[in-house]
């Protein structure tokens, strides 16, 4: 029956902080449904010497680089982040301009593929480089020989096929590590040579199946990823609803597999570098100045000119651990002597987004997702018309563009813990591959059909969640399995933080390694989600300063 069935058990306003004691501003920007994004300070506009630039998260670590390039150039960046695909978008359809001088993505490919979204950039740098390539456990890269030969993609497939090989790798629908692993080993399998598309794809499925049952752990940003990987090297802990034990490998950039290695807290996680033999998608990382930002072609020329010396160039290497771009800086021996080859990338959009979504719906394993949904009173008015607008969303309503990979999947399991006072009957509903659209209709009827009242028993229902977890895991251990806790407020009834966490604590492993993912919003206790995120290997999501439907979209890259 296509209703829930009772389980068993941006427009954003920036946040402009100074990174450090650096002159660079890093602000985080979150898009709204409608695409446009908070606009930066009116001073910055004006000034000549300030880009304010939409640009991917990575870029976060040269920060130290842009404040030295401040004092060469005079030209002071403004970082604004947002994600490689929903950035792409919003350039294409003019949002970006409204706010930005400039663009700094580890990719500008999937942009060229969007109507109009050449025709936004009146320049383009690029800046350095890194190949997305497999970091190998050591023992295992021995195991497999990796470490003397390096494999086929088809090998690595095989080897995932046989239990032998598990990895962790970001979402492609949110992050451009995830989509040019995908790009590459479809394009690999399919042949290499040329552009894959849509035919082609058809063809490799079944391999594609066979590589992602590998899949252990997921992300929707390279730097979370790497940061779960190293929890699990010190915990032992797998990936939620996998084996006991971590993950042998993670597909990721180079540059960030090189990074894992530094430091003594870190040296038992270092990895064997495995750059396949029939090829990678590489990221160039192009400085784009936007059309609509011609006043600031002087600061940009600045800068990007800069970036290119040979100084600039082997200080990126040297702290970044990426490629330099520019002839005659020496690679260091990091980077190794095999020769790259550099796959093509899809010729037409329909082919990009048709192998997201064949990633989203046939080949990944399933993901099973628990909502924690506070209604209690102080919900009523905006908060509550949030959220439901927010499910009205991921239930696959008046969604556009890039929107469609966030909505819920065919054979996902959704399930919905209201609570106010208590915690109510976890309602549930698994996704039909061949017609969802009545049970998305089902769980958008249940979200808005809430109506707040009462107080808020935050972590009895909580625990609901992962005595409910306990069960989906165990009887579909296959799956990728996270909690969602949205609250606006602090507990008022029920059992407290500490009261949770002794039960968690009591859990089997499989069930402790399913991620919390928490929502601060309104009056929420920050502390108490922060520390629930932490100790359940989660992450924190702030809606206070972002919409709580651009938050859940977001979230959709972790599950």
């Amino acid at each position: 029956m296509h209703r829930f069935h009772r389980a068993a058990g941006t427009a954003a306003v920036l946040v402009v902080g100074v990174v450090g004691s650096l002159g660079l501003a890093a602000c985080e920007s979150t898009p709204d449904r409608t695409g446009s994004t908070a606009s930066a300070s009116s001073a910055s506009a004006a000034d000549p010497s300030t880009l304010r630039v939409l640009a991917g998260s990575e870029v976060k670590d040269m920060a130290p680089i842009l404040e030295e390039a401040r004092q060469a150039t005079g030209v002071t960046v403004e970082l604004h982040y947002a994600g490689t695909l929903d950035g792409a978008e919003q350039v294409a359809s003019g949002a970006a301009g409204r706010s930005y001088d400039a663009t700094w993505f580890s990719s500008n490919r999937y942009l060229g593929l969007l109507p109009g979204g050449n025709q936004a950039l009146a320049s383009s740098t690029k800046v350095m480089a890194s190949p997305v390539v497999l970091g190998v456990r050591p023992a295992k890269a021995t195991e497999l020989g990796w470490d003397r030969t390096p494999p086929t993609w088809a090998q690595i497939s095989q080897a995932a096929a046989a239990k032998k090989f598990t990895y962790g790798m970001t979402n492609p629908a949110t992050s451009n590590s995830g989509f040019s692993a995908l790009v590459g080993v479809a394009t690999a399998l399919a042949g290499g040579g040329s552009a894959i598309d849509g035919r082609r794809v058809a063809a490799v499925k079944p391999q594609l199946t066979q590589f992602f049952s590998g899949q252990r752990l997921t992300s929707g940003s390279s730097g979370w990823l790497a940061e779960r990987f190293l929890e699990q090297s010190a915990n032992g802990q797998s990936g939620s609803g996998g084996s006991s034990r971590s993950v042998d490998g993670l597909i990721n950039y180079e540059s960030v597999l090189l990074g894992l290695g530094e430091g003594e807290s870190t040296a038992s996680s270092r990895l064997t570098l495995v750059r396949p033999k029939d090829g990678v998608v590489s990221a160039d990382y192009p400085l784009s100045l936007l059309t609509t930002a011609q006043a600031k072609r002087g600061a940009y020329q600045k800068l990007a000119d800069w970036l290119r010396t040979p100084d600039a160039q082997r200080a990126i290497m040297q702290r970044t651990h990426r490629r330099p771009v520019v002839p005659g800086v020496p690679l260091d021996p990091a980077f190794g002597r095999q020769l790259l080859v550099e796959l093509p990338f899809p010729a037409q959009r329909s082919t990009a987004d048709g192998l997201i979504a064949t990633y989203l719906d046939e080949v990944r394993r399933p993901s099973q997702t628990i909502y924690v949904l506070d209604v209690s009173g102080s919900m009523n008015g905006d908060r509550i018309t949030q959220l439901k607008r927010a499910f009205a969303t991921l239930s696959g309503q008046d969604v556009t563009g890039t929107e469609q990979f966030t909505t819920f999947r065919p054979r996902e399991r959704v399930t919905v813990i209201p609570f106010s006072d208590e915690a109510r009957q976890a309602e549930s509903v698994q996704l039909d591959p061949r017609d969802p659209k009545a049970q998305l209709g089902a769980i958008n009827r249940e979200v808005s059909a809430l109506q707040p009242a009462g107080g808020t028993a935050i972590y009895s229902a909580l625990d609901r969640a992962y005595q409910t977890a306990r069960e989906q895991v165990r009887a579909n251990p296959d799956t990728f399995t996270s909690v969602v806790l949205m609250t606006d407020g602090e507990k008022t009834a029920g059992i407290d933080a500490a009261q949770f966490l002794r039960t968690y604590d009591g859990l089997p492993d499989e069930a402790k390694a399913v991620p919390t993912f928490t929502v601060l919003f309104g009056e929420s206790d920050a502390d108490e989600l922060r520390e629930i995120a932490t100790r359940t290997h989660g992450k924190v999501f702030d809606a206070r300063t972002s919409s709580l439907p651009a938050i859940f979209k977001e979230i959709r890259g972790y599950q």
